[in-house]
């Protein structure tokens, strides 16, 4: 589903997989239009699979975050803007230590029009060389999307002192307060 309607309107959805969920919820949690970030999976063959079954990298999945989103104070190429700038897109199947197909990099789109804005951007990010090796996100088709077990939601904010979150999580975090801070709740 696209757009959706709520009480003050209609949003719209957009998924993204950026190597951990715990990093991109995190971030889209604390930007001006994002209503929603939930953490799941997507892309894979089984139904409805479990965390350690995305982790084992048997189901094709990929950790993805979910986000509903008011287009009228956020744009998805806004939303892609902040994706490309806290992860790394040029490496295939990993991000950082973290190493598996469940950690690639990927838009799902929902829509043509996010099909489209999603190829510019890479292209337009590909021409600039704004990354020193070569995109390597997909850019596929939405499918199926399975909510991440309750014990993900909000795992930053609850476990920022847990070494991974601290190592790993916060950083992007930092990254994204620093770049874009005139777009923070």
């Amino acid at each position: 589903m696209a757009t959706e309607q709520d009480g003050a309107g209609t949003t719209e959805v957009a998924t993204l997989a950026g190597g951990c969920f715990w990093c991109l919820e995190a971030v889209y949690d604390d930007l001006k239009g994002v209503s929603k970030a939930q953490s799941g999976y997507m892309g894979g063959q089984k139904t409805n699979p479990s965390y350690e079954q995305v982790c084992s990298g048997t189901t094709g999945h990929a950790e993805v975050v979910q986000l509903t989103f008011d287009p009228k104070t956020i744009s998805f190429a806004d939303l892609l803007e902040v994706f490309f700038a806290i992860h790394d897109p040029t490496t295939l199947n990993r991000q950082g230590a973290d190493v598996g197909t469940q950690y690639r990099s990927a838009i799902y789109f929902h829509t043509p029009e996010q099909e489209r804005v999603a190829k510019e951007a890479i292209a337009a990010l590909s021409a600039e060389k704004a990354f020193p090796s070569p995109i390597v996100t997909e850019v596929t088709a939405a499918g199926p999307f399975y909510q991440a077990e309750a014990y993900h939601d909000d795992y930053f904010a609850r476990n920022g002192g847990q070494p991974y979150c601290q190592l790993v999580v916060a950083p992007k975090v930092q990254k994204f307060r620093k770049l874009f801070g005139e777009k923070r709740k």
